[in-house]
């Protein structure tokens, strides 16, 4: 059934707020995805402060024009289009459908996507799957410095210990 004026409007107002609101965005072609790989697929973009939002190329053109973000044609884009909003860590919805790609051949694939408002290509989105997460990241650098303080207590315990031996082998000595 077709939407009306007013069901259009929400929608893209809707899209545009959802743009503004996101630090990047991913295009995804969905070729032969069932309802139910696709709410695992929103389950999974939710799970990570993320959203798969389908709407008809028009409006997602409008909303980017709106939003003043590049040049952008969604229409050049081949089938069906998806849009996943990324409102917490900018590689999540990247690295989710890079992973639900490989868990299901032929079903999603990379069209482009948006960061820093800046247009990439799906080559780019790829790399950008691959990049540690926030939490990773965050992860090494408490590591990188931690590990000096680990090697300063490792070493003033190394010292006491062989203190400790010294005085046992003197103990034993006198015996």
């Amino acid at each position: 059934m077709p939407k009306t004026k007013e069901q259009k409007k929400q929608i893209l107002g809707a899209l545009t707020d959802k743009i503004g609101k996101s630090k990047s965005i991913v295009f995804t072609k969905f070729n032969k995805l069932g309802v139910e790989e696709n709410e695992d697929l929103r389950k999974e973009l939710r799970r990570e402060n993320g959203e798969y939002y389908v709407a008809k190329k028009t409006l997602i053109n409008l909303a980017f024009k709106e939003s003043k973000i590049g040049d952008l044609d969604i229409k050049n884009f081949p089938g069906q289009v998806a849009v996943v909003f990324g409102f917490g860590d900018e590689v999540a919805p990247a690295k989710i459908i890079d992973k639900f790609k490989s868990e299901h051949e032929d079903k999603v694939d990379f069209l482009g996507g948006i960061l820093e408002n800046k247009f990439i290509d799906a080559g780019q989105v790829s790399e950008l799957a691959k990049l540690p997460s926030r939490e990773e990241l965050f992860a090494k650098i408490v590591g990188s410095i931690n590990a000096p303080i680990s090697g300063f207590v490792n070493a003033l315990a190394g010292n006491l210990r062989n203190l400790v031996y010294v005085l046992k082998a003197i103990e034993n000595k006198k015996t």
